[in-house]
């Protein structure tokens, strides 16, 4: 009888909110389930057993009385590896709940703006929708290699921006709204190397349902911390 103890996953492949043929024809049923089940659940695989290592006592080298200089590259080479499949995680996560199955009655489901605060800031910072979906896949088509598009809210301005970020790294200074996935995972086995059509297609399975919930969320964020800001000026006087 094996009495040993194992690790309990720390992370765990999120369920998608729709079945895998629910984008279709935008996004394919084939191309959810290799980017769901195997890219994401690698990156889920690969931090469960970064976080074991990591875990592990660090080896030391008593006679010269610090840590073992193999050990310390070794951790050093998993904790980048941590941050990469980290990214990956997190990015998928919000991914996954960024697209929904294409609207059926013009309006409920992917693809339709409504009005509200969020499309009120969109005209706002680039005059229009698709003037704003013409400048997020022009910056996103401007990524070398792999990465991701988002539609951001700065946390120190207040407004909204599109900014980019290589391979798999994370929004800093930028609550995410809308990310937008252009490895070729996401797209060449239905689109081949033709990016600009995968990113025309995906506005119509964009959940912006979810993403006027972000974008609340970002706004009472950054009301929060202005007030404290206005609160602790106002203490120094």
């Amino acid at each position: 009888m094996d009495d040993q103890c194992h690790p309990i996953p720390h992370y765990t492949l999120p369920r998608l909110p729709y079945a895998y043929d629910a984008l279709e024809p935008y996004i394919s049923k084939e191309i959810m389930e290799l980017h769901h089940l195997k890219y994401h659940q690698g990156y889920v695989d690969a931090l469960n057993k970064i976080e074991v290592e990591l875990a592990k006592p660090p080896t030391f080298d008593y006679y010269a009385g610090r840590q073992d200089p193999e050990d310390l590259q070794d951790r050093i080479v998993l904790q980048a590896a941590f941050f990469f499949n980290i990214g990956g995680h997190v990015n998928h996560s919000l991914f996954w709940k960024n697209l929904a199955p294409h609207t059926k009655d013009g309006v409920n489901g992917g693809g339709v703006l409504r009005e509200g605060s969020l499309k009120e800031a969109i005209v706002q910072y680039f005059g229009c929708f698709d003037r704003f979906k013409k400048t997020f896949d022009s910056a996103t088509l401007g990524i070398q290699g792999s990465g991701w598009g988002w539609l951001g809210f700065n946390l120190s301005t207040g407004g909204l921006e599109i900014v980019t970020t290589v391979n798999q790294d994370r929004l800093l200074a930028h609550f995410p709204i809308i990310g937008v996935d252009i490895w070729e995972h996401a797209y060449y086995l239905q689109y081949k190397n033709v990016k600009a059509e995968y990113l025309e297609n995906i506005w119509n399975v964009i959940n912006f349902e979810e993403a006027q919930m972000r974008f609340d969320e970002a706004k009472k964020l950054y009301e929060e911390g202005r007030k404290k800001s206005e609160a602790g000026s106002g203490s120094d006087v």
